[in-house]
């Protein structure tokens, strides 16, 4: 859609990375906020990708966002596209930031988005940061939306495999997303009650596994359930991992733990073993009440940054403040799990 002719200054949107529920709300928030700011608001389809072709793009009016905010996924859609990666490409989303006439830019997305978002603000780019991810493993934020929403889906999957592992004497090794950092699984695992909870921090003991889940057969409890990261990983020389694909930002393409664990397991036990693997699911669907809300305000004070030109900043969740932090800072360092929490899931291992 064509933005000539617009005399009010105007805010570029764009969502990049994986999808996560929550990401209509901030748009929804910035869009109302912005109005009321006197800005226009130009939703950038496709993430950094949109921004390297220019072409997809549409006028975010409030009549478009109005209901937005109940909506999983995202109406801008998304890509893993790393401008750096791309011969000029940090060029090319400048330029299309003049074409469309967009003084600022407003970049929703985890570590990979925001890390560009970071380098372009050093180059002289008015940007500000949301920060998104099931993961929830952003430094200076508390929370990240769609982290909520998606260990509500773990949790309830993890719960409802008890009764079918109950059933037929069965361990089930349930493969919960988290590359480096292990908060969904902690947290779902807890709350789902699972036997056993493996965390990309630590690695795991399949000897120490093996002997839980025999303890727990002798007292009478027949099946066990076990949630793990699929960025977790065996102590050395325990199982053979295999090798994946990497992404647009280096990044290995993760999957295949729990089958592996499971086959293990079975083997040296000789208990009947079964994996799940969660996957797109706890992205997908409508966002959670705490989701949509935080998403809300992550989007308000965005556009309020703007606003006020504190530009090379963060939004971030304190308590329950919304406030501003350097964008430098919040993608220097992922956020995991301290050992603290980690023990804590040991406490229901059988002794």
């Amino acid at each position: 859609m064509s933005i000539t002719g617009s005399k009010k200054k105007q805010i570029a949107v764009l969502t990049g990375g994986g999808d996560a529920p929550g990401l209509n709300a901030v748009i929804r928030g910035i869009a109302f906020k912005a109005r009321k700011l006197g800005y226009d608001v130009l939703g950038i389809m496709d993430g950094w990708k949109g921004l390297l072709n220019c072409k997809e793009h549409c006028v975010l009016d409030l009549d478009q966002v109005e209901d937005i905010h109940m909506l999983g996924g995202t109406i801008l859609h998304t890509s893993r596209t790393n401008p750096y990666n791309i011969e000029n490409g940090p060029e090319k989303v400048k330029d299309s930031l003049k074409k469309l006439n967009c003084d600022f830019l407003i970049a929703i997305g985890g570590e990979d988005t925001l890390g560009v978002a970071n380098k372009l603000s050093k180059e002289g780019v008015k940007v500000i940061g949301v920060p998104k991810t099931i993961d929830n493993d952003l430094s200076e934020t508390d929370y990240t939306f769609g982290f909520n929403t998606a260990i509500t889906r773990a949790t309830e999957a993890i719960e409802n495999l008890h009764t079918t592992a109950k059933s037929h004497h069965r361990t089930i090794v349930i493969e919960v997303m988290g590359r480096h950092a292990g908060w969904m699984t902690l947290e779902a695992g807890i709350g789902g009650g699972a036997s056993i909870i493996l965390l990309p921090e630590e690695k795991f003991d399949i000897d120490e596994i093996c002997k839980i889940i025999q303890k727990r057969k002798k007292r009478g409890k027949y099946y066990s359930i076990i949630a793990v990261s699929e960025g977790a990983t065996p102590k050395e020389g325990q199982m053979e991992l295999q090798v994946n694909e990497k992404d647009e930002f280096g990044h290995v393409r993760l999957g295949g733990i729990a089958q592996r664990l499971s086959k293990e397991i079975e083997k040296r036990t000789d208990i009947e073993c079964r994996h799940v693997v969660l996957g797109h699911l706890q992205r997908a669907g409508q966002p959670t009440v705490f989701d949509r809300v935080l998403g809300t305000r992550l989007g308000i004070k965005a556009a309020d940054m703007i606003d006020k030109e504190k530009f090379g900043k963060m939004v971030a969740l304190r308590g329950t403040d919304i406030i501003a932090v350097s964008l430098d800072k919040a993608v220097g360092k992922l956020k995991t799990v301290p050992q603290e929490r980690i023990d804590e899931t040991k406490v229901f291992y059988e002794d």
